[in-house]
């Protein structure tokens, strides 16, 4: 890369000769003003108004215009000899985390290299000091005429520079923020957040300018004598009817963009908003959440449980019932034993009662005999002591 300006850094006492490079490059398309009549170049030539004449860029030098029209000339000697220290020094001031910096301030970037073996040594240091300390450099420096604010920071192994704006030259924000009256609905966002969560991620190195690729296309068409490509149809876009509609279309159609790509891994849970409330409350009691298309976790967790449940109780029931096995037969032999024994006792208990009863019957039937006959007895011999 070449070299645009010499010069070196001041870092305490520590002077470290650099050379500075451009660190970025533009690829946009220049094009050139023709006639329109015979396609003949536009071209601007230098012309000297006091002589009417064109003159060579050697004979052009620098001066300063007052208001009244007055030209001061300033040549490249007086801006060499001015009293500043940055004037081929990058002079740093201050060593501050890099949230410090605003955004809004960077500007041009640029590379530094060591400008000989002699500044080898020292470039190192200070690019070892700004890894460990996670800190960035601010620092001043003059080029191209004005004294400018830089910060220093490492990339890869290579410590670069950013230009950075003066506080003064940004803008204040006031005129430009919409008015404090608008309110946004938590809905909104949560319908904005599934949207950001659905487009997720992006690798930088992918982006490329499309306006740059259809340009060469049409120029190569033009130069090979084709028709030019046709334009897009442009999508329906700039009015904002409704936001809620059109937050929900984003969502599907990034949805639909991320599955087109095989990344719709990771989408996020969108609901639909129902016109009412009367109607939210209905598909709240009888619709189930649904997250992804995917039936709910809790619903997979307990029927995976009551399916362990329930092998669990099988396998149970049949161990036990293995265990319990040789204990029935053991008692079914002792019931039986028991059984039969009990039996034969029975039945001669039976017998000795059927014959003691039989005895008893008969001796009850002599005494009624007996009885019978001794009142018989009785009576004759009263009879006989009558007629006596």
């Amino acid at each position: 890369m070449r070299s645009i300006w010499n010069g070196a850094i001041s870092f305490g006492l520590v002077s470290i000769p650099i050379k500075l490079m451009n660190a970025t490059e533009s690829h946009s398309i220049s094009f050139r003003q023709i006639h329109l009549d015979d396609g003949g170049r536009i071209r601007y030539r230098k012309v000297c108004e006091l002589e009417d004449t064109e003159v060579e860029t050697s004979e052009i030098g620098k001066a300063y215009e007052e208001a009244d029209g007055t030209l001061i000339p300033i040549t490249d000697e007086d801006l060499a000899a001015l009293p500043l220290p940055t004037a081929r020094t990058i002079e740093i001031v201050a060593f501050v985390p890099a949230d410090r910096i605003d955004p809004l301030q960077m500007d041009t970037a640029y590379y530094l290299s060591a400008n000989g073996v002699p500044a080898t040594k020292p470039y190192v240091l200070l690019r070892e000091a700004l890894k460990r300390s996670q800190k960035v450099a601010v620092a001043k420096f003059a080029l191209r005429g004005r004294e400018r604010l830089g910060m220093l920071r490492v990339v890869d192994d290579v410590i670069a520079m950013h230009g950075l704006l003066w506080p003064d030259e940004i803008r204040a924000t006031d005129d430009v923020a919409p008015d404090d009256g608008v309110t946004v609905r938590e809905k909104e966002l949560d319908l904005a957040d599934a949207l950001m969560d659905t487009l997720g991620g992006v690798d930088l190195d992918t982006l490329h300018d499309d306006y740059r690729e259809a340009v060469e296309e049409l120029i190569t068409a033009k130069a090979e004598g084709h028709e030019a490509p046709a334009a897009p149809e442009e999508k329906d876009g700039g009015k904002v009817l409704d936001l809620m509609a059109a937050l929900e279309k984003s969502v599907s159609a990034a949805k639909q963009s991320r599955g087109a790509d095989g990344e719709g891994d990771g989408d996020a849970e969108v609901h639909p908003l129902p016109a009412g409330r009367s109607g939210s409350r209905r598909s709240a009691r009888t619709a189930p959440k649904e997250v992804g298309g995917k039936k709910s976790t809790s619903t997979a967790k307990k029927t995976t449980a009551k399916k362990t449940a329930a092998k669990a109780t099988a396998k149970t029931a049949t161990k036990t019932a293995t265990k319990r096995t040789p204990a029935r037969k053991a008692t079914t032999k002792s019931t039986s034993k028991s059984t039969t024994k009990t039996a034969a006792k029975t039945s001669a208990g039976s017998s000795a009662k059927s014959s003691a009863s039989s005895t008893g019957s008969r001796t009850a039937a002599k005494k009624t005999a007996a009885a019978k006959k001794t009142p018989a007895k009785k009576t004759t011999a009263a009879r006989k002591k009558a007629s006596a």
